[in-house]
């Protein structure tokens, strides 16, 4: 059975009764055996959970700490024959004094004792058990490896997460038992969200809850599983019974994001850790539940979109407001179509103009008509051009291309491929002839979607003087026209038409290159999108392969989880999308220089570096 990398954990917070370590180990029993039927592999209970983590003066007494010590005896018992792996809290004594512990414990087994203070490693016997205890631990669980930092420590400055996550630890075990006050939530999140994400790592934290003392403190049995900045899943706080967060984290995730940069992992700190195998992971079926969502519109996700659009805008326009500058171009020259890429590059356009205090009638929009234009797309670019008050040129391509047609002796009845190309070659040609009458710059159009499935022509629409939209992939191109709309142009109008109207109109414009005549009712034919496939499919794959490094089985899994696409379809446009990505790599490896937006770029300059005569099968072959 495929993994796919994943591996299934859980936040315990059992309800304790403190100092009663017999009630208290059968809720740890109850909850184990809750994940054991779940298939967790690891699960985490809060600090000193076998007694309860108020306690107090209490930990010195030793019937308290046999009691403990019985505990832990009892829950290895109930683990034999069982590979969930538990970490649990309880007060261990030893070598004249008591420490708050996690003990690793799996199939009947104590795998390891990580003390919440410093102390020096040694071995111990406790519970009935030989027991190595030691402060640097690596546990492994197959190929996920784990790391045990204490409440108290993993929310301090300088706290061992990031030492661990270097040593190669994938999961970082945060047992805690803070109280809760005033914005203790606030703050536990932003820490659980930055660590997750500087260090590259899932975390696993779960907090004392309910039973335990509340002479001065109140704690609410907080539980949440993070992965490199993501929370992924999280329990009900103030809860009066007890509960198991479960979620599956995405090892190989963790694995290739750390690839993009080595340094991240020491191989000389990893020597200074114990490595301690604590168990193997349980026989999960991902396949038929996987418990975390999978994010279908990883470029454009609801969550944070506002706060996106309005920094990608940003980036955008400080990248061509640099380049206009640094070069003291007099315009930028766009082509204008009405469809939603040359809508975006004249937004950011406006907006550069606007920021360097140009005048906005220096910008040249020019619409260029050929076989396939339709009156909605051309009306659209006419009316948003005078809406933001630019200077718009009108050149036909028509009767160059059939020159060029008799020149090279193509029939134009015959809607090949030449005949396609030839009007985005023309069109392009214009653009540049225009930008050098004007001291001007040709500011292109295409996407990173586009780039990715090389759905541009050659030294055509493939070409520009700088390609603003490089890092936006066809998704969010859509959204960020939408935002504009709203946010940045919605006063500006043109004859009775706003702003906002017509680029809502462009935003629900079926995308085209418009190459093609259109049909006996002027509508337009040829949808890229019935060509290609869907964008939001091949968005997704671009992401998933380019920046997680997933293989196109395991994309094709996660394609599954995230869109209602029946399995037909999606492998369809999987392997049109590996077959096109690895086929027209020479199209990137000359692109023009334009502005990286996210984490995803596929300039040739850096960002991705692929040999155009790469081949696909070994990919292809994978779905």
């Amino acid at each position: 059975m495929n993994d796919f990398g994943f591996i299934r954990v859980a936040a315990a917070v059992p309800v304790v009764k403190v100092a009663d370590t017999r009630f208290n180990t059968e809720e740890i029993c109850k909850l184990a055996s809750e994940a054991y039927e779940q298939m967790v592999s690891l699960v985490v209970f809060p600090e000193l959970s076998v007694t309860g983590a108020t306690c107090g003066d209490l930990f010195r007494q030793s019937l308290l700490l046999k009691g403990a010590e019985d505990g832990i005896k009892a829950i290895a018992g109930h683990t034999k024959g069982k590979d969930t792996v538990l970490v649990v809290g309880a007060p261990v004594a030893f070598g004249g004094t008591v420490t708050a512990c996690s003990i690793v414990i799996c199939n009947g087994e104590i795998k390891g004792i990580v003390p919440h203070t410093p102390c020096a490693d040694s071995i111990i016997t406790y519970a009935g058990q030989e027991c190595q205890l030691t402060g640097k631990a690596l546990f492994s669980i197959d190929e996920a490896t784990f790391a045990v930092v204490p409440g108290n420590e993993a929310f301090r400055a300088s706290s061992a997460c990031g030492l661990h996550a270097c040593a190669g630890a994938h999961i970082i075990v945060v047992p805690a038992s803070e109280n809760e006050l005033i914005m203790t939530e606030l703050r536990r999140r932003r820490m659980l969200e930055s660590e997750s994400a500087r260090t590259t790592s899932a975390f696993i934290h779960a907090s004392a809850g309910f039973g335990e003392s509340t002479t001065d403190f109140v704690h609410a049995g907080a539980a949440s599983i993070w992965e490199n900045g993501e929370r992924i899943a999280e329990n009900e706080r103030f809860r009066m019974e007890s509960s198991l967060t479960v979620a599956d984290i995405d090892i190989e995730k963790i694995e290739n994001l750390r690839r993009a940069v080595p340094e991240r992992i020491s191989l000389e700190l990893l020597d200074r850790y114990d490595k301690i195998e604590a168990g193997s992971k349980c026989c999960t079926d991902f396949g038929a539940e996987l418990k975390r969502r999978v994010e279908p519109h990883p470029f454009a996700p609801e969550a944070d979109l506002d706060c996106r659009c309005k920094e990608i805008l940003d980036i955008q326009v400080a990248g061509l407001v640099g380049r206009m500058h640094h070069i003291q171009c007099k315009t930028a020259v766009i082509g204008i179509s009405g469809g939603l890429d040359s809508t975006l590059a004249l937004l950011v356009t406006a907006m550069a103009f606007d920021r360097l205090g140009w005048s906005r009638d220096r910008i040249i929009g020019v619409t260029m008509p050929g076989y396939g234009t339709t009156s909605r797309t051309k009306n659209n670019a006419t009316d948003l051009m005078d809406a933001l008050g630019i200077t718009s040129r009108e050149v036909s391509i028509k009767a160059a291309c059939d020159q060029h047609f008799k020149d090279i002796g193509h029939d134009p009845a015959i809607h090949d491929v030449t005949y396609e190309n030839s009007q985005a070659r023309e069109r392009t040609q214009i653009l540049m002839d225009i930008a050098n009458q004007t001291w001007g710059l040709v500011v292109g159009t295409g996407d990173l979607s586009e780039l990715a499935l090389g759905w541009a022509t050659y030294n055509g629409d493939h070409m520009s003087m700088y390609g603003v939209n490089a890092g936006v992939p066809k998704t969010l191109v859509r959204s960020l026209v939408k935002w504009a709309a709203e946010n940045r142009f919605a006063e500006e109008t043109a004859e009775g038409r706003s702003a906002k109207d017509i680029l809502l109109d462009i935003v629900d414009t079926p995308i085209s290159p418009e190459l093609l005549p259109a049909d006996d009712k002027g509508n337009i034919l040829q949808v890229t999108e019935d060509l290609v496939g869907p964008y939001e499919l091949h968005d997704f794959f671009i992401y998933n392969f380019v920046r997680l490094g997933y293989s196109p089985e395991k994309i094709f899994f996660l394609a599954r989880k995230a869109f209602s696409y029946d399995e037909e379809t999606i492998h369809k446009w999987l392997k049109t999308f590996m077959r096109r990505f690895f086929n027209q790599q020479f199209k990137r490896s000359c692109l023009p220089d334009g502005p990286a937006v996210g984490s995803v770029s596929l300039s040739p300059r850096g960002a991705w570096q692929m040999p155009s005569d790469a081949s696909s099968t070994l990919f292809q072959d994978n779905i």
